[in-house]
């Protein structure tokens, strides 16, 4: 007999019902694992990842087949594509994680009162959190290592053109815990594709889930945000600037922009939309836009820069809000740091920008006027990622302005309490 959409939804609904309760049974004993049991797990995780690369690389292929006959962009098959190489980063990933120091226990701050009353901040769990992502399967093992080490349980809610890679890596999640004696619940994959689930991590898995994470498109972040009834990470698009000023080394911007945009232009810190100081355009312009369409990049752009760099397409307005997360890079010719401030508190999805300048001025008013998570001086914005800033790894940045913003890390991963200590105090 075939399912009703109604049976298929009361199915579904009784799984995430199920779920809900299963991470919710977990939140105590990982909140109160010793540090060495929840590293004794990472270790083990990434020993399994290791341990089962052909068994990731055959699932990966799978999805790379139904990927292709999906017709899933170039940059969307790159955020899918395993290799060993990338299989070998998840699990030193995992074991950076391991080597952090636990956030859980940490007194943040400390005073006493003129009463006696000694007063502690103390870092604690957040509780349940619920991940919600696209494409990218690493995130998987990303973000089950980081809740677990912040003393989280999770649920994992990949795409569904990664389910198969999302899997396996979870199989190798699943052993690394029970290796370590911790509940096989508090790092859960949704095993289903099924939209509906999504729908029942926003409504909280009844009262079960205390933080949603969403990591992927406008569309998906924009449901998210209107439909949940629990708290929300942000992480929104990564419609990064590379602002080159006429103080800049071209020498080392040249090879800069080239990486800011096409190291990996399916990531969310890839460079979208580069400004030039226009008092150095005649001389800028063109080695940089060389540089770039000759590390194959599509270039398009103002018309003043079309006419320096004729080889350029026409720029429309909708390519200066647009996150390609492609060989595309959009161009424009602005006057000097006020032009740039100006175009980016317009346009900017608040994740990264970058500067290059050897003027310590036009540096400071950069990171002092515009206001994004991550703000760099000389440096790639492909740096915009948790693993670089030290903490091991992401679930992603967050460009909100409540609890965390920027890489969501284990430390954002926390939520704190007030411990308070007398001798017998009264109030009067």
């Amino acid at each position: 007999m075939l399912k009703t959409h109604e049976n298929l939804a009361t199915e579904t609904a009784d799984l995430m019902a199920e779920i809900g309760r299963k991470a919710r049974a977990a939140t105590r004993p990982l909140a109160l694992a010793p540090a060495k049991q929840k590293n004794d797990a990472l270790i083990a995780i990434a020993d399994a990842i290791l341990r089962d690369e052909q068994k990731i690389l055959d699932a990966n292929a799978i999805d790379l087949k139904n990927g292709e006959e999906s017709n899933l962009s170039s940059a969307m098959m790159d955020r899918l594509t395993l290799t060993p190489a990338r299989i070998r980063g998840m699990a030193d990933g995992v074991r950076a994680i391991a080597g952090l120091r636990d956030p859980v226990g940490d007194v943040i701050a400390e005073w006493d009162r003129p009463n006696g009353l000694h007063i502690e901040r103390v870092r604690t769990p957040l509780g349940v959190i619920g991940v919600i992502y696209e494409s990218r399967p690493n995130v998987t093992a990303d973000a089950g290592a980081l809740c677990l080490k912040a003393g989280n349980p999770v649920v994992l809610r990949g795409g569904s053109d990664s389910l198969n890679s999302s899997a396996a890596i979870h199989a190798a999640l699943s052993d690394g815990l029970k290796s370590a004696g911790l509940p096989a619940d508090a790092i859960q994959l949704v095993p289903v594709t099924d939209r509906a689930a999504v729908g029942e991590m926003l409504k909280g898995l009844s009262g079960n889930l205390d933080v949603i994470v969403p990591r992927g498109g406008k569309s998906l972040v924009a449901r998210v945000q209107t439909e949940a009834r629990v708290p929300v990470f942000a992480h929104l698009e990564g419609l990064c600037h590379l602002y080159v000023d006429k103080s800049a080394k071209l020498d080392m911007a040249i090879p800069l922009i080239v990486n800011a945009k096409m190291r990996r232009t399916g990531i969310c810190g890839s460079a979208e939309t580069l400004l030039v100081d226009r008092a150095a355009a005649e001389t800028f312009i063109v080695p940089i836009l060389n540089a770039l369409a000759e590390a194959g990049c599509e270039i398009r752009a103002d018309s003043e820069t079309c006419e320096l760099y004729p080889a350029a397409r026409a720029a429309t307005e909708e390519d200066w809000g647009t996150e390609y997360l492609d060989a595309i890079i959009s161009v424009k010719l602005v006057d000097g740091i006020s032009g740039a401030i100006e175009h980016i508190e317009k346009w900017s999805s608040h994740h990264t920008e970058a500067v290059i300048a050897e003027d310590n001025q036009v540096v400071e008013r950069f990171f002092n006027e515009i206001d994004s998570a991550i703000l760099l001086h000389n440096a790639s914005t492909q740096f915009a990622d948790g693993g670089e800033f030290g903490f091991g790894g992401e679930i992603g940045i967050a460009t909100g302005k409540m609890h965390a913003r920027g890489p969501v890390g284990v430390e954002q991963l926390t939520s704190f309490k007030y411990r308070v200590r007398g001798t017998g105090q009264l109030r009067p």
